[in-house]
């Protein structure tokens, strides 16, 4: 049959990409690094082997998912050709009744070429890949098919076609069978990365400028921690040299979190991405204590920065005497006011502390050799530097310029009262004072019990003192809970580069998470972003978007509940049980989670997991507590708090009432607990559900 004759050739044309990947490959591993120095060969040694990693073949995981074949003539003159790297590649299956054939490439997660140079496969971030995510009846852009294809592991099994230019022909979009079946295919471990079902919203994000700033507000479900992941993979590629040499971060909110999305950037070749939770990327002090709610929001909130910048800079003193300089026979008189006029002037500039300092002893150095020089001396820059070090002006500098530390700046701060309420003077009240001041101030700053909010406060004040440095991009994922100063933190960290923000509003859990992307792009530095909506969820069937979307009118008015383009009457499942029958009803629903494909989890409030965990052991069901990465093959047990996310095919919610009182977000908390599932939620209650759900 025709449609065994093209799957035949369809699984040749993979045998043989993967025999070429794997030439690709060994070329690389043949190479020697003949550095002309140790240092140099070391580098070239590091460097091909990250590309021989890059090239390593997946086998369970399809080398190529898609072709595009296009008209006749259609990529003439394109500026693109120099990526193609050969002559145009002619189809031969039927499909054409013999009319004068156009280039056709197949689409994967990586470059693949024949011994010729000539491509087998094309990147998916090709700009003649985009039709693959684009192309509609509408707008062919050049096509007159795209064809999608099945896989099983590695293993190709099933295609579907889809043309373009014919009468009465329907958009398949997300209708495309093999399209649904990969959004639906059952998980477990890790995320995997979405090239082969990337949607045009999504994609308008993942192809933004490199200079662009994108802040994207998506629902549960919508894709958008993977969008902002195949957005890096994508810059990467477009702007390599760039990007390379400015360093790439990727910021989640905690270590279960990266755990979950680390395999994703290496799947798509680019292994140098540094991945960190916000607590390791502010990591000034060993965080050993906790504030009080309103404590973490005071010292989180924009005006400690200004606290912060009074009280380091009231170290600053006026010069007491003039300095007195005796060079051989001769002495030079610097006068107390020259002195603090300088001051005035770096002041004025608004250098950084340290750098100012610097520069007070230069400038000081400075008028010494210009009355030396008027006195008929000759000067050059070793005089310059002579001068600048010598004690009287180094004493100086110490006198009216002290040195910082900013660790003991903050120690101070937060333990002095004295000189908190001259720093924060017209900024914070008193009880606000009160509120962020230790009620015992410890010995010193290594008996010191930081919390997490101190050490942030400790980067702000590091920042005052030197400038931090900018890398060229960053991606912050569920940005929605990082309070003004951390924004301030990770802002200044890109300063110069290009940011992806991720989140969303509704699944703010943390005291101090913002209502308002305008605000939190203003204290990231990046007011001028492009906000980008996703409010279509892919993974998330209906039922329970629905379901869980009850809850916005009270955590997030403004919102918009979002809809899906899944449709399961099964995937919801609400059991009202009495208190002695909680424990058996969890026992058979992880039972029947077990019996079916893919991952598994229960969420409940943190404080309950050790009883649920307790119950599931005595019944002999096999799990795992979430601490790190989930446990493939088992019932996962997930404390609410780090289920914010997380995916699992299948998710069993308990106690949605004790979630939503354990803390002030808990219905915030709550919502992000309901939209973990990917195709069956099980919500088990004793207590009354909170009133949106009943």
């Amino acid at each position: 049959m025709p449609g065994d004759d093209v799957l035949a050739a369809e699984r040749e044309h993979l045998r043989r990409s993967r025999e070429f990947l794997g030439l690709m490959r060994a070329d690389v591993l043949s190479l020697r690094a003949m550095g002309g120095d140790p240092v140099s060969e070391e580098y070239l040694k590091a460097d091909l082997y990250r590309r021989a990693e890059a090239l390593k073949d997946l086998p369970d995981t399809p080398l190529f998912f898609g072709r595009l074949d296009y008209a006749p003539g259609a990529l003439a003159g394109r500026d693109d050709q120099d990526e193609l790297t050969a002559s145009p590649v002619a189809y031969n299956d039927g499909a054409h009744g013999g009319e004068p054939a156009g280039e056709h490439f197949h689409v994967g997660r990586r470059h693949v070429h024949d011994p010729q140079g000539s491509p087998v496969v094309i990147d998916w971030r090709a700009p003649v890949s985009r039709p693959f995510y684009r192309a509609s009846q509408a707008e062919p852009m050049g096509l007159e098919r795209r064809r999608r294809f099945g896989f099983s592991g590695g293993e190709l099994t099933a295609f579907e076609d889809e043309h373009f230019g014919r009468a009465g022909q329907a958009d398949l979009g997300t209708t495309s069978k093999i399209l649904i079946e990969e959004i639906e295919r059952p998980r477990s471990g890790p995320m995997r990365d979405i090239v082969a079902t990337i949607q045009p919203d999504q994609d308008d994000i993942v192809r933004a400028g490199v200079d662009q700033t994108v802040c994207v507000q998506g629902a549960p479900g919508t894709g958008k921690t993977a969008v902002g992941l195949h957005r890096v993979a994508y810059l990467l590629y477009a702007h390599a040299t760039r990007l390379s040499r400015g360093g790439v971060l990727v910021v989640g909110p905690n270590a279960a979190f990266l755990a979950y999305i680390q395999n994703v950037l290496p799947a798509l070749g680019e292994l140098d991405v540094a991945q960190l939770s916000v607590a390791d990327l502010l990591a000034t002090v060993p965080v050993r204590g906790a504030d009080s709610d309103a404590a973490a929001r005071i010292k989180g909130d924009a005006r400690m920065a200004e606290v912060l910048r009074t009280a380091l800079w009231e170290q600053v003193a006026e010069p007491a005497e003039a300095i007195m300089l005796v060079r051989g026979s001769r002495r030079w008189r610097v006068p107390a006011y020259e002195i603090a006029e300088l001051i005035a002037e770096l002041r004025e500039r608004g250098v950084r502390y340290g750098t100012g300092r610097q520069m007070l002893a230069h400038r000081i150095a400075h008028v010494i050799l210009t009355k030396m020089e008027a006195a008929g001396e000759a000067c050059d820059d070793r005089t310059h530097e002579a001068v600048r070090r010598t004690r009287p002006v180094q004493a100086a500098v110490d006198q009216v310029w002290p040195k910082a530390d900013p660790v003991r700046l903050v120690y101070r701060l937060l333990s002095d009262p004295d000189l908190l309420a001259r720093a924060a003077e017209g900024i914070l009240d008193p009880e606000e004072q009160e509120a962020v001041r230790w009620p015992a101030p410890p010995r010193g700053p290594g008996s010191a019990r930081w919390s997490a909010a101190d050490a942030v406060l400790v980067d702000e004040a590091t920042d005052l003192i030197e400038r931090t440095g900018s890398l060229a991009h960053i991606v912050v994922d569920e940005a929605q809970d990082l309070s003004p100063m951390q924004c301030r933190a990770v802002g200044r960290r890109c300063a110069t580069g290009s940011a992806t923000v991720l989140g969303d509003i509704a699944q703010g859990t943390t005291a101090w998470a913002t209502t308002s992307w305008t605000q939190l792009l203003g204290h990231l530095g990046k007011e001028g972003a492009d906000l980008r909506i996703l409010d279509t969820g892919y993974r998330v069937p209906r039922q329970i978007l629905d379901f869980a979307s009850r809850l916005l009118p009270q955590i997030a008015p403004d919102l918009a509940p979002a809809s899906s383009v899944r449709q399961d009457p099964g995937a919801l499942t609400v059991w009202e049980l009495a208190p002695a029958e909680l424990t058996e009803a969890l026992t058979v629903t992880c039972e029947e989670a077990l019996s079916r494909l893919g991952s598994a989890a229960v969420i409940a409030a943190d404080d309950q997991l050790p009883e649920l965990a307790r119950g599931l052991a005595a019944a002999g069901i096999p799990h795992a507590v979430l601490e790190g990465a989930a446990t493939a093959g088992q019932i996962t047990l997930v404390p609410v708090t780090l289920a914010k996310g997380l995916e699992f095919d299948q998710v069993i919610v308990v106690e949605p009432h004790r979630i939503a009182t354990a803390e002030s977000r808990g219905l915030h908390r709550l919502y992000v607990a309901l939209t973990r599932a990917v195709s069956r939620l099980t919500v088990l209650h004793a207590q009354p559900l909170p009133a949106a759900l009943r």
